[in-house]
Order: structure tokens, then sequence, then C-alpha cells
């Protein structure tokens, strides 16, 4: 008799054998060095984790959607919601969000009134989540937690003038967020709002990259600009938007290909390191993974057909005067991989499957290895596949950088409601972390580890700051030491908002003791370059980070 054991190792064979005989076509004998390490966390925190975003109290916030059945975690002191549109469930007594706290490994149940499903958000310069819109009832609806350990959300109705489903956020240099787009949505509003942008602002982009039947263009991808400008890439191609006078100032090339990279197609996209903060001209690099052939989706939806994904991603210097993609390829193709900046700068790329696209149950051969990309190798040696999981992560999955350095990924829901059976990929509520190859042990000797400042220091535009660490057991070398900052992004659908590195401008190492070392950094000169917020500041050494602390830039 098949045990359930076998049973899921079975499985895993019979969803990786295409890419198996796929792969066995190319030389991968640099790509395949099957680094990391999986943990499971928990196997079920009672919700599935469709968005997630790390706060700076060490706890993640994480919610699924509020109308389609009970969850598997109650709600505290007998709280119930009465909910008419809900798709299952009139009167729901079950939290549809939790705050996971990373030190002590335990869930916190949430109360959310309104649906947030498909919902976009970012963490503001005090810290706050700002959640904007959902399904239903909730598309209007602003909602914000603060961190503290009994805080709960809080809704702000009619917080926005257009209803917001699939739409992305960014903050922005003075502080406010912009929200841009969604489903019949092809403007932008602000939040909060002031008298002058009491309204919308009319993107005539987003209309035109909306493919009918099958969009292509939703949860589009925005990065803000070294010069302040939103760089705004959707379906095939990108703008650069200067928001406060609604006027595009550059039209990028479309990405080679023409296939479509944003939802439901959903590739993933992130803004690379930026670096060399001192200087008079400041590149921006952006990297657009994965995705699906145009009409996947109808194909997949319709016919019961799936193609196979995207396995190229475009690689863009959105600041040069005449900016070009330059296309590499993955060594596994991929749609819906969630794209997360690691603390040394390399991107990991974990989750999504091989085949089909994100919606309802039309998504095929998960993909287990994440991959990890090191934007500074020559081209030919930037992608590494790293140990699979056992755990398959389709639609609706999630991944965050956690401040020790790991990833922590959850989620996973292809179907419309909570279904545990008789499915090819049920409901999952597990919780994982993937620890990067740097956390191994046999790094232990050259793992800095931050002894001043302290957590939580407010740090000024242009702060010179002295980071005082130690390192022993190994020869420091002084030109192998950067000092990184990460802002935490909100993740949802393959989509990171706000996600950001910077590497800051630093001098020489001193020496200062017989394992501790002083480095003094120069922090960003402006909002364009980092808005204001909480970031996770790291030492690296030799590609060995650090544990994170939290700084607040102002």
């Amino acid at each position: 008799m098949m045990t359930e054991k076998t049973s899921l190792v079975f499985n895993i064979i019979l969803w990786q054998l295409p890419l198996l005989l796929l792969l066995s076509c190319h030389d991968l004998n640099l790509a395949y060095a099957a680094g990391g390490k999986w943990d499971l966390l928990m196997s079920n925190i009672g919700i599935s984790a469709m968005h997630m975003q790390l706060l700076n109290n060490d706890r993640v916030i994480m919610y699924d959607r509020t109308d389609f059945g009970a969850s598997n975690i109650s709600l505290p002191n007998g709280k119930c919601r009465n909910n008419p549109k809900d798709l299952a469930l009139k009167v729901d007594c079950t939290a549809h969000s939790v705050e996971y706290d990373v030190s002590t490994n335990s869930i916190r149940p949430l109360m959310v009134q309104t649906d947030v499903w498909c919902s976009s958000g970012s963490a503001t310069s005090d810290g706050t989540l700002v959640q904007t819109g959902g399904f239903n009832d909730g598309r209007s609806m602003v909602r914000t937690f603060k961190p503290c350990s009994t805080c709960d959300w809080q809704e702000i109705g009619t917080g926005l003038i257009q209803g917001r489903w699939y739409s992305a956020n960014q903050i922005l240099p003075d502080g406010r967020q912009i929200i841009i787009g969604g489903r019949d949505a092809f403007n932008y509003e602000f939040y909060p709002k002031t008298a002058s942008t009491n309204k919308v602002f009319s993107l005539p982009f987003i209309q035109q990259t909306n493919v009918p039947k099958e969009e292509n263009n939703l949860y589009p991808f925005v990065f803000l600009n070294v010069d302040g400008n939103l760089f705004i890439f959707a379906n095939n191609r990108a703008i650069l938007l200067d928001y406060k006078t609604n006027t595009i100032v550059k039209t990028y090339p479309q990405i080679p290909g023409g296939d479509p990279r944003n939802y439901p197609s959903t590739g993933s996209a992130v803004l690379l390191p930026l670096k060399n903060l001192q200087a008079q001209t400041i590149q921006a690099e952006i990297l657009v993974c994965g995705g699906a052939p145009i009409g996947s989706y109808l194909k997949a939806a319709r016919a019961n057909t799936f193609a196979g994904a995207l396995n190229t991603c475009g690689r863009i210097t959105i600041t040069d005067p005449i900016p070009q993609w330059t296309m590499e390829t993955m060594p596994l193709p991929r749609t819906m991989g969630d794209m997360v900046i690691l603390p040394n700068g390399n991107v990991l790329i974990v989750n999504g499957a091989a085949a089909g696209t994100a919606g309802w149950g039309i998504a095929r051969n998960p993909i287990l290895s994440p991959v990890i990309y090191r934007p500074d190798n020559p081209s030919s040696s930037r992608f590494e596949v790293q140990n699979p999981n056992a755990i398959p992560r389709v639609y609706h999955s999630t991944a965050v950088l956690l401040r020790d350095g790991r990833v922590l990924v959850g989620g996973s829901n292809p179907n419309e409601l909570y279904n545990f059976t008789r499915v090819l990929f049920p409901t999952d509520l597990s919780l994982e972390a993937f620890s990067p190859s740097y956390l191994d042990s046999n790094s232990t000797n050259l793992r800095p580890h931050i002894i001043s400042p302290d957590s939580h220091k407010k740090i000024k535009y242009g702060q010179h700051v002295n980071i005082r660490f130690t390192l022993s057991g190994s020869l420091l070398n002084t030109n192998l030491i950067k000092v990184t900052m990460v802002a935490p992004g909100f993740n949802t659908h393959s989509n990171t908002m706000n996600q950001r590195m910077l590497v800051l401008s630093s001098e020489k190492v001193k020496k200062t003791g017989k394992f501790t070392y002083q480095i003094s950094s120069i922090f960003p000169n402006s909002g364009n370059l980092a808005p204001p917020g909480y970031y996770m500041l790291f030492v690296v050494n030799q590609d060995i980070p650090s544990e994170g602390i939290w700084i607040k830039i102002q």
C-alpha cells in the first residue's frame, strides 16, 4: 500500500518529470549547485498566506480572503463577522488574517471586516502597514495595521476614490503612497490625500496594455527611479512617469519576444541593488523574469491546454539615455515565481509552475527548486539552482525576506474555496523557511555580527554612521566588506511592492579590537533613493551577511 509520504514523493516525481526531460537538453553543469535548506515552520497557520508583509517588530502580517468559507483558525473572544457576500458562509467566526511572530514561531489571529482578496499595500514611513482595495465590499477600502503585540486591523471606509482590485502600490519620496491600476482602473491615486490630490489621475498606458478577455496588465510592476519618477511595467512594455505632472517622460522598448509578464501570465520583477550612491549619475536596473506566452490564460481556462511557462529574463538599465533590454535564459521556466532580494544583493526566485498561468486550477508542473540569480556575475554564470522543497506552491503563494537572512515562504491556493481534497493542488496552510547557503554552519566564521548602532536607530538623509561589528575566527579582507539596506516589501501574486536594496558608500574598514571592526557608511541623501521608513541594515562579508538590524531613515 502506498503511504502518504511515498504518495507525495511519487507525485513530486510526476510533476517534475517534464522538467527533467526538458533540462536534459541543456548543459547545466554550473547551474546545479543545489544549495540552501528548507525547514517546515508550521504545518497549519489557519489561513493560506496569499499576501505577506514583514513589519519592523519582526512580525509578518498575512491574509487571504474573507468570502470563501471558514478558515482553520477562530477569531478570538467569540468574535464573528456578518458576511452576506461570502460564497460559502454568511456568518463567519474564523480569521482570514494572522500575525506571525518570527521569534516565537507562533500565530495570532486578526480580524478584517471587508474582503482583502487580491489587494495591495505597503509599510509607511512610521512602520504602519497600509493596505488598499480588494474584492466586493473591500474594493474602495483602506485598512491600516500598526506594529504592536495587541493591535488589529483598522478599516477606513471609502479611503479610495476608485475601486482597486489587482493594483500596485509604491511609497513616494515624501512618504505618501501611490496606488496604480487594477481591474478596470486605468488611473492612479494617492494615499493619504490632500486637497490637490483628492481625485484620480488618468493613465491611458494601463488601458493600452490591457488585452481583451486576458488582461495581462494587472498588478503592474512599479519602481521608484533614482530621479524620483516611476518606472511602470505592464504586459510587455514600460514607461517612466512623472506622477506629479502626470506626464510620460520616457517610453521603453517592448521586451523582446513580446510575451506578457504581468497577471495572469504572471512573471515577476525586481529593482536590482542601487550602488555608487554618492556618484553624480546613479544607475538603476530592472530585472523581469518568467511569465507565460500570449494566449496562455485563455488556452488553459477554456481548452484545458497548458502552455509552457517562459524561461527568459529581461534586464534593462532604465537610467540609460537609450535603454535596451538584454535577455537571459533561466535554467527553469517559471510562471508565478516570487523574486526576493537577499542581503548580499543576490536575488532568490522561488515558487511557481512550469506550465499554465495564474487563475483557478490552470497551472501545471510546480517548480520545487528555487534559483539564485547573481547580478554581478558574468552573464553565463548568474543562475544557480537550489535544493527543492516538497510542497508545491503555485497560485497565491508568497515569499518575503526576514531579518535573519531566511526567506519566509507560504501560501498556494489555486482553488475557488478552501479545498483540501480531490483537487490537483489542495489549499496549503503551511509556512516554510528557505535558508540560503550563506546560513550554512561552515560560514559561521565569516559571518559578521553588528554591535552598534542599536536596532531602530533613526538616521537622517546623508548622515555618516559608524557601524561596529565583530568577526571571529577569520581574517578580514577589507575589500570584500559592504553595508546594505533593504526595504521590506509587500508580496502578493508574484509582485513584491516597495522591495528595494541600497549598497551604502563606505570608507575603509578599521580594526578596533581583536575581533572588532568599524566601517563608516554614508546613508542616501534623498527620498528619491530611499523613501522614508524602516529598512533592514546588514554588514556583508564575502557574500555572507550578518543578521540585520532595523534602522529608520527620515
